[in-house]
C-alpha cells in the first residue's frame, strides 16, 4: 500500500503522529528532497529503500510504487506541507487507481498555517477577513481564466501568495492596483525551520526588503489587513451574545 503523507512545513516535530508510524515502518521511502527536512527521515528502518523524488519523473515514481505492490511492501511518498496543496499528489493518486494499488492520504500542517504561527497572527479577524485566498504568481505554469493574480485582488482579502517570492517586483505591482499602497505584508522563509526568517513591510517596500534579506525561493507572501492591530472581538466569548454552550450575562 502507497501511503502518502504530508510531512509538515519543515520542523520534524510538526510531522503527525500517524504520519511518523508509517515512515518509520515503510519499507520504501520516496521524499520530496528538495523542501522536505530530512530529518523526518530519522526513524526510517536501516533497511529501507529511500528515493529522493526531486531527481525523478512521474514514471519513475510510478515505477518504484509498482515494484513495491508486487514484493507487498508498503511506500511512504512523502511531501511536503500538506499534499492538497501544490502538492501534485492528484496524478499520482489518478495513476495508482488505473493501476489497481491502493494507497491513503495522511494529512499535514501546511506552510500557510507554520507561517501565521511564526507571526503570531490570525487570518480571519472579525470586521477585517473572513476569507483566505490561496495562490501563486503565474509563471511557467498559466493560472486558469479568472484565477489571475489582481482578479483574486479585488476582494481584498487575507491574500497567501506561494512560489512567487522570486517575483516580488511583479507581484506588488499587481497587488498595488487593488490593496491600498499602505496594506500590510510579511514574507516568511521557511517557516518553522532553524533558519526561518521574517521580513515585514507593505506594498510600497517589501520587494525592496526582501532583496536586502537575500531571499529568493522557499518562502510564503502573506498580504492583508489582520497583520495589523484593528478588529473587532469575536462573539464567540462575547459576554452579551448567546449561543448553544451559553447564555448572554447582563
Amino acid at each position: 500500500m502507497v501511503h502518502f503523507i504530508g510531512a509538515g512545513p519543515g520542523d520534524p516535530e510538526l510531522l503527525t503522529i500517524k504520519g511518523k508510524k508509517l515512515i518509520d515502518q515503510a519499507d520504501v521511502i520516496i521524499y520530496a528532497g528538495s523542501l522536505v527536512n530530512k530529518e523526518v527521515l530519522s526513524g526510517a528502518r536501516e533497511d529501507a529503500r529511500i528515493y529522493n523524488s526531486a531527481t525523478m519523473t512521474l514514471e519513475e515514481v510510478l515505477e518504484v510504487m509498482e515494484e513495491a505492490e508486487k514484493k507487498g511492501q508498503d511506500v511512504a511518498r512523502v511531501h511536503t506541507g500538506d499534499p492538497a496543496i501544490f502538492g501534485a499528489h492528484r496524478e499520482q493518486m489518478d495513476a495508482l487507481d488505473r493501476m489497481g494499488i491502493e494507497y491513503d492520504v495522511i494529512p499535514g500542517v501546511s506552510s500557510f498555517l507554520a507561517t501565521a504561527a511564526a507571526l503570531r497572527k490570525e487570518y480571519t479577524l472579525p470586521g477585517v477577513s473572513q476569507t483566505v485566498i490561496l495562490t501563486r504568481m503565474e509563471g511557467r505554469t498559466p493560472m486558469p481564466p479568472k484565477e489571475k493574480l489582481q482578479d483574486l485582488a479585488r476582494h481584498n482579502s487575507t491574500m497567501i501568495i506561494f512560489l512567487s517570492v522570486g517575483m516580488m517586483d511583479e507581484l506588488t505591482e499587481t497587488l498595488r492596483k487593488e490593496y491600498r499602497e499602505d496594506t500590510p505584508v510579511a514574507v516568511v522563509y521557511k517557516a518553522s525551520w532553524e533558519d526561518q526568517k521574517i521580513v515585514l513591510g507593505n506594498l510600497t517596500n517589501i520587494a525592496a526588503k526582501v532583496k536586502e534579506a537575500g531571499i529568493t525561493k522557499t518562502a510564503l507572501t502573506v498580504v492583508g489587513d489582520f497583520l495589523g492591530d484593528e478588529y473587532e472581538l469575536s462573539r464567540l466569548y462575547d459576554k452579551t451574545f448567546t449561543h448553544e454552550f451559553r447564555k448572554a450575562k447582563e
